[in-house]
């Protein structure tokens, strides 16, 4: 029927039909039938799929969309998203390979790594990670900085800046101190051995707060790999992204874009690690359940 109707303007029904062998009178039986209920409902659940798609910076892939559509009430399986996204020409989102922008300071004494690549947490502010990484615009480079709850994988602070000095570093802090409190004992801070992370400014910003460096060990991926991974899909799902509108020409444009993606990052984007939850949904869950705890407690 695609094909008919695809070239029927050119060469008429009827020739087509006879090319194909095909009797006219069924195509016009076939194009006269009303649709059926599931095309019915493939129809409006394609509508309500795109448009979840949409919402989330285009970047879910099958399972992810599936996901969302349940958490959003509709009823419907994996395998048919992956069918009516195929039909709708969506699809999710690609990340590409990591390009390195701290620049390791091999002289410089370095805290020593206090993760050995075990990024787990157990509650909120126990384990965060930063690194940088940058953008090209018309005006220049823009570098991005993010430091991650490994808890609960929400960007507890970040900064976006012309340079990649250890003062873009101490603001992603700032707000992180602004964020998750002002002393935070027992905290470690994990990063590569890049010359902003070994200076002696940004352990005294950490020594403010309670907390304490770690760091990974030289041109080694592995020793900071969630926070590399927080960066892949920054650059995957929001610079490089299908819902950009064009290349970005200013360190404010990116700003301004990242301000939006961390937003939807910690209060909407699903994360596989947190069994498909946004991450303040994550942390508002432990809390409760600590919460309750302690009340019980109480009580006996």
């Amino acid at each position: 029927m695609a094909f008919i109707d695809a070239n029927r303007s050119d060469f008429g029904v009827e020739p087509i039909c006879r090319v194909l062998q095909v009797a006219a009178s069924t195509y016009y039986a076939v194009k006269a039938r009303p649709p059926s209920l599931r095309a019915q409902r493939d129809e409006v659940m394609t509508t309500a799929l795109v448009e979840l798609w949409q919402d989330n910076y285009r970047v879910y892939g099958a399972r992810k969309l599936w996901k969302a559509a349940r958490r959003a009430g509709h009823d419907v399986g994996r395998d048919q998203v992956a069918r009516l996204m195929r039909a709708a020409g969506i699809e999710g989102v690609r990340r590409t390979k990591r390009v390195r922008t701290t620049r390791p300071a091999p002289a410089d004494a370095r805290h020593p790594d206090l993760v050995g690549r075990d990024f787990t947490a157990t509650a909120p502010n126990q384990l965060w990670v930063t690194d940088l990484t940058y953008v090209p615009t018309w005006s220049g480079v823009a570098y991005v900085c993010f430091i991650v709850d490994a808890y609960s994988r929400m960007i507890v602070g970040w900064r976006v800046a012309a340079h990649m000095r250890t003062q873009m570093v101490l603001d992603a802090i700032e707000m992180a101190r602004w964020s998750r409190g002002t002393r935070l004992p027992g905290l470690r801070c994990h990063s590569d051995a890049g010359s902003q992370f070994t200076s002696m400014r940004y352990g005294e910003r950490l020594a403010e707060i309670g907390a304490v460096p770690s760091i990974g060990s030289i041109a080694d991926s592995y020793d900071n790999a969630l926070a590399e991974t927080v960066n892949g899909y920054y650059k995957a799902e929001l610079i490089r992204g299908p819902a950009r509108t064009g290349p970005w020409k200013t360190v404010a444009d990116v700003e301004l874009a990242t301000l939006g993606w961390v937003h939807w990052h910690n209060t909407t984007r699903l994360h596989g690690y947190l069994n498909d939850q946004p991450p303040a949904e994550f942390e508002a869950m432990f809390y409760a359940a600590n919460t309750s705890s302690n009340e019980l407690a109480e009580i006996k």
